[in-house]
């Protein structure tokens, strides 16, 4: 896959299970973006969401049991894009974010690029 300009942007993984989490940092350094932070349960998450400067957010919706809204919410109000990665489906979506872009697990290297991208771009400035 070939860099783009948002390339180089930074990304907060949110994913309990360890290895499909180490998966997705890899493939988003190969997309050419930095991990900003991992956290593998909500706890952690709420406090690195609040703490941790990023530009996009990849939320697993459901984290050890328990659904993403609350990590999800102080995303949205930093203002920040977030994507979710789901098993279930759109429908498994907490339902305030069945708006917000979904990657239906397993997902491809491409289809995580271009979902990213889409999501950065749809949260910058028009340019004159």
């Amino acid at each position: 896959m070939t860099a783009t300009g948002l390339s180089g942007r930074s990304v907060f993984l949110v994913e309990d299970e360890v290895m499909i989490r180490m998966m997705v940092a890899d493939m988003l350094e190969e997309l050419g973006y930095k991990v900003a932070a991992e956290a593998g349960d909500i706890t952690e998450a709420m406090r690195l969401a609040q703490a941790t400067e990023f530009d996009i957010a990849i939320l697993d919706v459901n984290v050890n049991g328990k659904v993403i809204s609350p990590v999800a919410d102080v995303i949205k109000a930093k203002g920040c894009p977030f994507i979710f990665a789901t098993g279930y489906g759109s429908s498994g979506l907490p339902e305030q974010y069945r708006d917000r872009p979904a990657l239906q697990k397993p997902f491809q290297l491409d289809a995580l690029g271009k979902t990213i991208e889409a999501a950065l771009r749809g949260s910058q400035p028009i340019s004159p």
